[in-house]
């Protein structure tokens, strides 16, 4: 007994060892510093900042998130609960990264075992594959009985370890007992599924395309929605199997009367789709694919299938039928014998009902979400305008995400450093199927997959799924949605399909050929009441494979297996320990993408940091060289330019006209990016500091080439309104510029404050007021309460 136990934890140990190699491995990179979008979303916005946590500063900071409309309050909170008791030391912010990461590992590994657990036998050319509720009424179907049934292919019964393999034999109207064979069956799939969903999820949590999700700070968005999704499918699939009666832990029917064991799991169906789902939109708006995923998982595994009514005299009838097949007709393997068979059998095991609760459930959570969704984002996509900001349109895009997203495969599965750069700005935007060539070449391996993923389905469940669920999590980020073309973190969940699709297969033990006398002989020992006649029908010299879901060719899987694990580690390893320290983040990313405008300004920022703006440090000099090449290549913002003429400008070193012209340059060749109208906001705040000295000229020109498009946003008309109001002395028009801001943008407070500020100072006191009142109507849980309090104790509103 105590060797079953041991056994049956195995799974929890080598998922303990995991949890403890995946610290160890990240630990190093836990004292790196921030990065990249990390400062407008934590750094640099002082909403996630509070001084206290009452409920007006905590509502404010769950709604200060620049990087959504939805604002993703759940993530803004948590980084404002970082700070509330380790200020913005970021070694804590990447620490309680770490801490959901091992936490959406321990999920990983409910999940996958679950679904191991889950995943149906493959009814293929005739095989009788009775349905869990009647197969668990049903004699013993153990090593004496299942001889006489087709065999499944040996790769789909090691990956499947269906329902119906998992009812524990009973001996209920049996003329023979339960083997010991049979029991040893039902135990070993409940630690082998342990093991494969342990393996799973230390794949998954060291696999190096999801080191951003943890160490980039700003992507605990991406992490903590994936939580909650995780939760979801974790509890939809346990809802699922209540439903089909069969328990999720002992593989056994629910102790419990059918029509109540249906509902609840039905319900629980239903909560598990739609709460998870609510709750992981206010982390990052990727949780809304849960559904999805969970309909895949419907589509691979259950089928759609409803619980089977019966009554004993069905029960009775299947359970004497089956006994009856199992004594005789042995050597009866026409297709024509197993029809007869099949025929002979009640209505109910021949085919499983279309369950209608949960046809409508998807339709209502996912198809009619969809449509409704689609039919508000389309009008804005297929503007033309809506691609003004970007270097590619629609057409592009969906050229350019099928070259992606097989190399999300080969940087998944098969990572190199160049690979895995972070930055992927340098990527060449497909303009036709052969311009590159790797685009229609990537488009025909998509469309292999999807013909493989359907091949599967019936012979492979799991395999089926994993391609699914990865191919699945590409549809928002990677299809018409006007997003960047490349990151990483886009796989944090896709990621884990991969690895559905893969480990199992490579983790199947070893096959150990033996013959049928061996088990008639293990059957003969525990089965006193059985006939000579079915013990002689069992020594047929059939070679067969002794142990369920073995696969040939043990070492060589094992082997792969082991050598990725250790490449994923190593590789995840060498990174967090670049990570840990922000030059020798910067040096390593501009190493693995020598053409990335992104790597090359951030390593010159980096310098530039490093410097501590003094002429005569040796950082200073380093900085040019990076700026300047970034500056110079191929759709580079004007980041670069910004922070050459930042830098000399606070140091009183003379600036270049090629950087200021460079600089007007590109803002009049294109509409300005976020990043664009964040270095023109870095300088204005600069000059207004009083720490720059910058030509107005030039100021106004910049101003000028960046306003001279249509619909320029609301962010720009403010900082424009902030220059000429500050820094020009130009009232009028930095009133002006403040007030289309407002309008622009009317849910934004930031800019509506500005402008009873400047009506403060101009004496326009009614102006004001209505101003204020504007202002008051977006006072969510009081979030604008000590705004409010100060705007009206301006001097010119007394």
């Amino acid at each position: 007994m105590k060797q079953n136990s041991r056994r049956h934890w195995l799974g929890g140990w080598w998922l303990l060892a995991a949890l403890v190699l995946t610290t160890v491995v990240y630990w190093p990179g836990l004292s790196g510093g921030y990065l990249f979008d990390d400062y407008p979303n934590i750094v640099d916005n002082h909403g996630v900042q509070p001084h206290d946590a009452s409920v007006p500063t905590l509502v404010r900071a769950a709604l200060s998130s620049p990087s959504s409309e939805f604002k993703r309050p759940l993530a803004s909170l948590s980084f404002a609960v970082n700070y509330l008791t380790t200020g913005l030391d970021p070694y804590w912010m990447k620490l309680t990264n770490l801490v959901i990461h091992l936490l959406n590992g321990l999920l990983v590994f409910v999940l996958a075992r679950a679904l191991v657990l889950s995943a149906p036998a493959p009814g293929k050319r005739g095989s009788i594959v009775a349905p869990a509720p009647l197969l668990a009424a049903a004699p013993p179907v153990g090593a004496t009985s299942v001889a006489m049934l087709p065999a499944a292919p040996p790769i789909a019964s090691a990956l499947t370890g269906d329902i119906a393999t998992e009812v524990a034999p009973t001996t209920a109207g049996s003329p023979c007992k339960a083997t010991a064979g049979s029991l040893r069956g039902t135990a070993w799939q409940q630690k082998h599924a342990g093991v494969v969903a342990a393996l799973i999820a230390a794949g998954w949590m060291l696999l190096p395309i999801n080191l951003t999700g943890v160490l980039y700070v700003v992507q605990r968005m991406e992490s903590m929605a994936n939580l909650f999704v995780l939760l979801g499918l974790i509890g939809y699939v346990a809802g699922r199997r209540r439903m089909l009666h069969v328990d999720s832990a002992l593989g056994d029917d629910v102790a419990q009367p059918r029509h109540s064991s249906n509902l609840r799991g039905f319900m629980l169906c239903v909560f598990s789709i739609t709460v998870p789902t609510a709750v992981g939109i206010l982390a990052k708006e990727t949780a809304v694919m849960l559904p999805l995923y969970a309909l895949l998982i419907e589509w691979a595994l259950f089928r759609f299938k409803s619980p089977r009514r019966r009554d004993v005299s069905d029960e009775s009838a299947l359970g004497a039928k089956l006994s009856f097949e199992s004594d005789s007709n042995r050597d009866d393997s026409s297709s024509g014998s197993r029809a007869s068979r099949l025929k002979s059998l009640p209505p109910t095991a021949k085919s499983a009902q279309l369950d209608r609760r949960i046809v409508a459930l998807f339709l209502l959570v996912l198809v009619l979400p969809m449509v409704l969704g689609l039919a508000w984002l389309l009008p804005g996509i297929l503007t033309p305008e809506t691609w003004a900001t970007r270097d590619f349109t629609l057409r592009t895009r969906l050229l350019s995400e099928a070259r992606i997203v097989a190399d999300y495969v080969r940087w998944t599965l098969l990572p190199t450093p160049d690979a895995l750069s972070f930055y992927h700005d340098d990527f060449r935007v497909s303009t036709g199927l052969l311009a590159p060539w790797t685009t229609l070449a990537s488009m025909l391996f998509l469309a292999g997959l999807i013909a493989l993923m359907l091949w599967l389905r019936s012979r492979l469940p799991l395999a089926a799924l994993g391609i699914a669920l990865f191919l699945g999590c590409q549809l928002l980020t990677g299809t018409i949605l006007p997003l960047e073309l490349v990151y990483e973190h886009r796989n944090y969940f896709a990621s884990f399909g991969l690895l559905l699709a893969l480990v199992p297969l490579l983790a199947a033990p070893p096959c150990r050929p033996s013959t049928q006398a061996h088990v008639g002989a293990a059957s003969a020992a525990n089965e006193a009441d059985c006939t000579n006649k079915s013990i002689a029908a069992e020594a047929a010299p059939t070679r067969i494979c002794f142990q369920p879901g073995a696969l040939p060719l043990a070492l060589p899987r094992f082997a792969l297996l082991a050598g990725l694990m250790l490449c994923w580690a190593t590789l995840t390893g060498l990174t967090a320990y670049a990570w840990g320290n922000p030059l020798r983040l910067a040096e390593d990313l501009a190493a693995r993408a020598p053409q990335s405008p992104r790597a090359e300004y951030e390593l010159g920022r980096t310098y530039i940091v490093y410097s501590h703006y003094d002429p005569a440090s040796p950082f200073t000099k380093l900085a040019y060289a990076p700026l300047e090449k970034a500056a110079a290549l191929p759709d580079a913002s004007i980041l670069p330019e910004q922070a050459l003429i930042f830098m000399n400008a606070r140091m009183h070193l003379p600036i270049k006209d090629a950087w200021w012209n460079s600089l007007i340059g590109k803002l009049k060749a294109r509409k300005s990016t976020v990043q664009d109208e964040s270095s023109l906001g870095a300088l204005t705040q600069c000059v207004r500091d009083h720490q720059c000295k910058l030509p107005k000229q030039r100021m106004m020109e910049a101003y000028y080439a960046a306003l001279s498009h249509p619909d320029p946003s609301a962010r720009l008309l403010a900082m424009y309104g902030d220059y000429a109001w500050s820094v020009l002395d130009d009232h009028a028009l930095g009133l002006r510029m403040t007030e289309d801001a407002v309008k622009a943008s009317p849910a934004e407070p930031a800019y509506q404050i500005t402008l009873i500020r400047m009506l403060a100072a101009l004496g326009r006191k009614v102006d004001a007021d209505k101003a204020i009142g504007q202002l008051a109507t977006l006072n969510f849980g009081g979030r604008l309460n000590s705004s409010l309090a100060e705007l009206r104790k301006l001097p010119g509103l007394q």
